[in-house]
C-alpha cells in the first residue's frame, strides 16, 4: 500500500515538472510568431479597405509606429474627412484625437474607429503573446494550430484559434467570444519580403458572421525597422506623430 502511494505520488510530481515545461514551449511558439509579424520597433504605411452589402467601399492611408510589445500609435493620412486623427494605444488603454476638437478621448478595443469589420483592437494591434496564452496546441499539416486563451478579461477576443506555417507566419486568426460563438476571422494572405529580415503577410481580410456582406482589409505597403523614443508614445505627443515621418 505504501509503494503503490509512492508511486503515485512521484507520477503526480513528474506529470507537475513536465506540464509547465509543454505549456512554455507553445508560448515560445506564440512569441516566435508574433516576432514574425510585428518586429520589436518599426513604422508602417496601411491601407484599410472597408467594404460594404451595397458593393461601396471606404478607403484609408494610416502611418503607424510600434515600440515593444505594448506602445502603437496611428496617424490617419486619408481620406480628408480623417485626416490628421491619431490613436494611440498603451496596454488595453486607447485614445482618440480628433484634430482641432480637443482633448484625447478615450475608447475601447471593440469599437472601430473606421465602421468596418476590423475594430480597434485589430488596427492598432499588440502582440498576441502580450494578451493570450496558449492552452493547446496540435498539428496541422505541415503547420500548426494554437488554441489561445485571453489573459484577462479586457482583451477583444476570450479565445482565439491561430493556424501558422512551420516557419511561424500566421495564416488564420478565428476570434471567439466568452460564449464560444465566432465573432470574426482573419486570413493572412500574401507572403511579401519587406526587407531587412522582415518576411511576413502583406494582406490581412477580415469577415464576420455577425455582419453579412461586410469585409475589410489591411494592406501593408512598406514596414521598416526604427527605433523611437518613450515620448513618442504619449497623450501630448499625439498631435505630433506626423512629425517622425521621414
Amino acid at each position: 500500500m505504501k509503494r503503490n502511494t509512492i508511486t503515485l505520488i512521484l507520477v503526480a510530481l513528474i506529470a507537475g515538472l513536465m506540464a509547465p515545461a509543454a505549456f512554455a514551449d507553445d508560448n515560445d511558439i506564440l512569441r516566435r510568431i508574433d516576432k514574425k509579424l510585428l518586429p520589436e520597433s518599426y513604422e508602417s504605411y496601411r491601407q484599410l479597405i472597408d467594404e460594404y452589402p451595397d458593393g461601396k467601399k471606404k478607403e484609408f492611408t494610416v502611418y503607424s509606429i510600434k515600440k515593444g510589445s505594448e506602445k502603437t500609435a496611428t496617424l490617419f493620412l486619408a481620406p480628408t474627412s480623417e485626416k490628421g486623427r491619431t490613436t494611440l494605444r498603451l496596454g488595453e488603454n486607447m485614445w482618440l484625437l480628433i484634430p482641432n476638437v480637443g482633448k484625447p478621448v478615450r475608447i475601447t478595443s471593440l469599437q472601430s474607429i473606421t465602421g468596418g469589420v476590423f475594430n480597434n483592437a485589430d488596427i492598432m494591434q499588440l502582440e498576441y503573446a502580450t494578451e493570450y496564452n496558449v492552452e493547446q496546441s496540435a498539428k496541422d499539416g505541415d503547420g500548426i494550430m494554437l488554441q489561445l486563451r485571453a489573459k484577462n478579461k479586457t482583451v477583444a477576443y476570450d479565445s482565439l484559434k491561430m493556424w501558422a506555417t512551420k516557419n511561424d507566419i500566421v495564416t488564420k486568426v478565428e476570434c471567439y467570444s466568452a460564449g464560444g460563438m465566432l465573432i470574426k476571422t482573419l486570413e493572412f494572405k500574401n507572403i511579401k519580403d519587406f526587407g531587412n529580415g522582415i518576411v511576413r503577410p502583406a494582406v490581412i481580410e477580415t469577415y464576420s458572421p455577425l455582419y453579412k456582406g461586410y469585409k475589410s482589409s489591411m494592406i501593408y505597403g512598406q514596414i521598416t525597422p526604427r527605433t523611437f523614443k518613450d515620448e513618442a508614445f504619449t497623450l501630448n505627443f499625439m498631435s505630433q506623430i506626423g512629425s517622425l515621418r521621414k
